[in-house]
């Protein structure tokens, strides 16, 4: 088994003396660091050309990492803070290209990009925000109100916990209207007679009435 060749691979790939080259880059395939780094160096060849040095860039981006770790996210604020003023420029640009087009296709393709990238200043000013001030995580307790009855089953009791009361279990109805039970209806008017068909059904107090001279009380004698 071949030991690894310093001189063929970066120093922020080495990892060991006795590993193998493909364990240094296996190893290498799952750092973080390393992993950003390519990305960024691949994207950078026209802002700094091809001098750029693969090691300084994962020595300062894993001590980013450290700061971070340690609760110090200064860095991370100044990239927020620089990515909103970019994307900004980004839009003002956009917009003002847009303005000059003759054409409404590609007046709104101007456009479209650049409310694309006012968007995402927005977005980036709001976590940049989130970041300095985090919001505080907030417990509202569960309140029942009504105006009226109402049953609120909230689970089964805990185990152990004293069984509900009658008064607890009896359910509330609501007032029922006299005319909609069974359809039927008060009747608010005066008696009428009894039916020519039935005679035994005449009103009691037709029947039985007694015949008491006006003056006298129950029992009592004419004057």
């Amino acid at each position: 088994m071949s030991k690894t060749n310093k001189t063929t691979l970066p120093k922020a790939l080495e990892s060991g003396p006795e590993m193998t080259q493909a364990e240094v880059l296996s190893r290498a395939a799952l750092s973080p660091s390393i992993n950003a780094v390519t990305v960024i160096k691949s994207y950078q060849g026209n802002l700094m050309g091809p001098e750029v040095d693969f090691n300084v860039m994962v020595d300062g981006l894993r001590e980013t990492v450290k700061d971070v770790k340690g609760g110090d996210l200064s860095n991370l604020e100044g990239m927020l803070v620089c990515q909103a003023t970019a994307l900004q420029t980004m839009f003002t640009s956009l917009a003002r290209r847009a303005e000059r087009q003759e054409h409404l296709k590609q007046f709104n393709t101007f456009m479209v990009l650049a409310l694309k990238a006012q968007a995402q200043s927005r977005a980036t000013i709001s976590a940049l925000v989130e970041l300095k001030h985090p919001k505080q995580a907030t417990f509202v307790q569960q309140a029942n109100i009504a105006h009226g009855p109402q049953q609120v089953n909230n689970g089964q009791p805990p185990r152990g916990a004293p069984a509900p009361t009658h008064a607890e279990e009896t359910k509330t109805h609501p007032p029922e209207l006299l005319e909609e039970h069974h359809g039927e209806r008060l009747d608010t008017r005066a008696t009428s007679k009894a039916s020519g068909d039935d005679p035994h059904m005449e009103t009691v107090a037709t029947i039985n009435r007694p015949q008491v001279a006006r003056g006298q009380g129950e029992g009592g004698t004419k004057r």
